[in-house]
Formats: structure tokens, sequence, C-alpha cells
């Protein structure tokens, strides 16, 4: 490549870089950050467990040590209990795991709902995103690479590749397919109509396996579209 196509590379760079900066600000993604996966019912039960181990933190804290606790499944709000028939593979899957988990810990967890039990709630809801979305990789990356290659070997050529490399990052900064579909759990302690302990937990999850997340009675989803 020629001294001339060089700086005509580069001078794309620099257009693409400054081209934008008018009047607004530009548009920006979010850190590079990571979102667990759910893939298995394996899964369900590592949540399950994880949960339980703060139900018990809690209740040890607030010194609810001998209280019974009930397990369960919302749908649409803490205090609607789900239906017959509403529920999902999931909800249903996930409660049985809460209650082993909870009784592996010691906490004394009741059959059946009554006045004196804490109530441990949760609910899952299924976020689907219209567009096509791609993980964010860290920019940069590309770039730094080629620099070290370069500066290793020496190879004729390397401001080229470094400025190609530059435009690679700028073009495609995000390469990995997420889906279409996340859900968000959330679980919930109530005692005297109180708070005691309340968590969210985002998942990616496959786009085939939405259903296994999606209450039956109806729907409940949360779409996200960009315009």
């Amino acid at each position: 490549m020629s001294p001339v196509s060089v700086s005509t590379l580069i001078c794309l760079v620099t257009f693409c870089c400054l081209g934008g900066c008018a009047r607004i600000p530009q548009p920006v993604t979010y850190s590079s950050t990571e979102q667990q996966k759910m893939q298995a019912t394996h899964h369900w039960d590592v949540l399950a467990n994880d949960v339980a181990n703060q139900v018990n933190k809690t209740l040890l804290l607030h010194d609810y040590i001998s209280d019974p606790v009930f397990v369960r499944a919302t749908c649409g709000s803490d205090n609607a209990a789900c239906t017959p028939g509403e529920t999902s593979q999931f909800n249903e899957g996930f409660r049985d795991l809460l209650i082993t988990q909870l009784v592996r810990f010691g906490v004394p967890t009741s059959a059946e709902e009554n006045p004196k039990a804490i109530v441990v709630n949760y609910k899952v809801q299924v976020v689907y995103h219209r567009d096509n979305r791609q993980a964010a990789r860290p920019p940069g990356i590309l770039t730094a690479l080629t620099t070290a290659i370069s500066v290793l070997r020496h190879a004729p050529g390397e401001v080229q590749a470094i400025a190609a490399a530059g435009v690679l990052d700028m073009m495609n900064s995000a390469t990995d397919d997420a889906g279409q579909y996340e859900i968000i759990i959330t679980t919930s302690m109530i005692a005297n109509n109180k708070y005691l302990f309340r968590t969210s937990d985002i998942y990616y999850i496959n786009d085939l396996d939405f259903w296994h997340y999606q209450n039956n009675a109806e729907t409940r989803e949360i779409q996200i579209t960009n315009r």
C-alpha cells in the first residue's frame, strides 16, 4: 500500500471519529460487563441455593430463627399468587428447588400458607427485545492486538495494519449474538407487611426456551424496541 493510500485511510478514520460531533451528544453503550445465561435446570438450582442462603441469613439477622416461611409463586405483583394453571415450568420447578434448599439450610418451611408464616414470594418477567442484539466487546481489542504483533515482528506495512484495525474496532465493537429474550427473577420476603429481603436477578435465556418462563394464563412479556 502506498503512502498516499495510508494517509487516505487515516483521514477516513479521523472523519468517522469526528463526523458525528455536531450539536448533540453521541450515543454510547455501557462499559463491557457480563451477564449469566440460564440454559439448564441446574442453573435454577444454583439460583435457588443462593436465594435460600440469603433468606437464611436475613432470618438470622432479624431474629426469626424459629418462624416458619412459606414459598409462594406470584404473577403480576408480590401479593398476587399465581392461580392454578397460570404458572410456568420455571415457577413450579423453582418453587420445589427453593423449598429443598431452605430445608437443607435448616429453615423451618411451611407446607401450607398460614398467618404465622413469613412469606417468600418470587416472580419471573420475560423481557422480549424485538431488535437483533449483540453483546458488546470492549473497544480497542483489535487495535491493541495488532499493535502488539507489529511491534514484535516489525513487519512491513504495520501502519496500514494498525489503521485497518482501528476501522474494524469502530465498525465491529460488538459481535456476539445475545438473543431476543431475557428474564428478571425477583424474590422477596415479607413479614408484617414489611420487606425483610428483596433481590432481582437478570439472565439471558435461549430464545427457544422462553416458554419455560412464560406464564400460561396470559402474556406478561415486556417488549423493548428501539425507535
